[in-house]
């Protein structure tokens, strides 16, 4: 009799260099996109773990590389293999094709819906979508090479400008929060020219940023289990140089170089206990409307008197970032790999039948 099988994945940082290369950039642009992959890197150290973690609960584990996966996920047993895609992606990358190849051979996942894949990927979309189920995102322009397709909305504290489609705030400079119009299309023009996105244009927002984490390991969906934490570091927001220092090739640099630095985590509930039963309620708002379960990570920005503005939400969460890893341990009081390997293993006891 086999085992249970899960099949974990992920889109390696350097395929995705090596195509973008291909397509013409740059090898310094190539190299800050596919630093969006840098969970590829950084789960290396955890897959030797959750193979022993899956093992102990009577699974198989299968860790495969996108290009890999429709072959690994033809041969796979839609009565008891789950899959669990861990770097997701649209145009700059392609892991969204994974929970659609799960839905292509029936198999189940771990994690939302495929078409969330898509949508969370595309920011002018998403939020387009959040406003209409009513909560709190800011507004937004669209520009397009120093071209306005959608006029900026107006604001008394400048405007944040950050591409549509990238990730891992590629893309995000620290005069990325700028004051005057013409000063967004001039950031445009060089996200163009540099990664040839649109870009997004929102009214800045003050507070302090915030980081809400979730994972199911009981299968009951308890919204007592999100992890609601402020993340704070030395600036208002973080740029592009700040996550490539903390993640993949270059925060394993750092932290060879002794340089690496996280930044600071804080309960939300301990200091602000309004604006976190705030969190809960946008949480609960993305469950229902959105179909966000299992495994999410949501962004949001905290001000003094508890408002509180969604950024955006993300279905494939960074699982062996710092932030994420620290969740496991302060909430579910595990390491990631067991965590995951539990939360699996509570999957396969109360199945969920394949999107329709």
């Amino acid at each position: 009799m086999t085992l249970p099988r899960l099949f974990l994945v992920y889109e390696p940082e350097q395929a995705c260099v090596d195509r973008l290369l291909a397509q013409g950039f740059t090898a310094e642009h190539a190299l800050e996109v596919a630093s969006y992959l840098a969970q590829s890197t950084d789960i290396a150290p955890h897959l030797e773990p959750l193979s022993a973690a899956c093992a102990a609960r009577g699974m198989a584990f299968h860790p495969v590389t996108l290009d890999e996966a429709p072959a690994a996920l033809a041969n796979a047993d839609p009565a008891k293999d789950l899959v669990w895609t861990l770097t997701d992606g649209i145009a700059y990358f392609r892991g969204g094709a994974a929970p659609s190849l799960a839905r292509l051979y029936g198999l189940s996942t771990i994690g939302a819906d495929d078409s969330l894949f898509a949508l969370c990927q595309d920011k002018l979309r998403s939020g387009a979508g959040l406003g209409a189920l009513g909560l709190p995102v800011p507004a937004a322009g669209l520009a397009r090479d120093g071209v306005w397709i959608v006029p900026p909305p107006p604001s008394s504290r400048g405007w944040f400008v950050k591409p549509n489609r990238l990730g891992a705030k590629i893309g995000i400079w620290p005069d990325s929060h700028c004051d005057a119009p013409e000063q967004a299309l001039a950031l445009s023009r060089r996200v163009f020219a540099a990664y040839r996105d649109d870009v997004i244009v929102q009214p800045y927002v003050p507070g302090r940023n915030v980081r809400a984490s979730y994972l199911d390991l009981t299968g009951q969906g308890r919204l007592e289990d999100l992890g609601v934490t402020f993340v704070d570091s030395d600036s208002d927001f973080q740029t592009m140089a700040d996550s490539m220092a903390l993640y993949g090739a270059t925060g394993a640099a750092e932290r060879a170089a002794g340089t690496y630095r996280e930044p600071d985590l804080a309960p939300v509930a301990q200091l602000q206990p309004a604006a976190d039963a705030k969190v809960r309620d946008i949480a609960q708002q993305l469950i229902t409307g959105l179909g966000l379960r299992d495994v999410f990570s949501i962004d949001l920005r905290i001000e003094a008197d508890d408002t509180v503005h969604l950024i955006e939400f993300e279905v494939c969460p960074g699982l062996p970032c710092f932030d994420f890893v620290r969740y496991c341990q302060d909430h579910w009081s595990l390491p990631l790999a067991e965590a995951m390997a539990a939360t699996c293993h509570t999957r396969l006891a109360v199945p969920r039948r394949p999107s329709v």
